[in-house]
């Protein structure tokens, strides 16, 4: 996947395009991804110990990899994700500006 957890992603299609948030939990096998505050759904929950009151609750829902872009760290607009070797490791860099997005 070109994204990562702590990745901060823009979304670009579906209703919530153009909104930014950060990875939550990434899915690999099913090629998705949490992003925060995107993709919101209602949920009834019924009253438990943790929550007795009950009621309906508003929660993050996964989106499709394919719908989400990397922001680049030095302009702050969507890019696409390159890869080059640096002292024997793997790293992901923005296309744009070259930045590294890993940490």
């Amino acid at each position: 996947m070109h994204v990562k957890k702590g990745d901060k992603v823009v979304v670009i299609s579906g209703k919530d395009k153009g909104k930014q948030g950060v990875i939550l939990e990434a899915y690999p096998k099913n090629n998705r991804v949490l992003v925060e505050g995107v993709n919101t759904v209602k949920k009834h929950s019924k009253p438990s110990q943790a929550n007795p009151q009950g009621g309906i609750l508003s929660q993050e829902a996964a989106i499709h990899v394919s719908n989400v872009m990397p922001l680049d760290p030095k302009s702050g607009k969507p890019t696409r994700v390159g890869y080059k070797v640096e002292d024997g490791k793997k790293v992901r860099v923005a296309v744009k500006s070259g930045e590294s997005l890993d940490k």
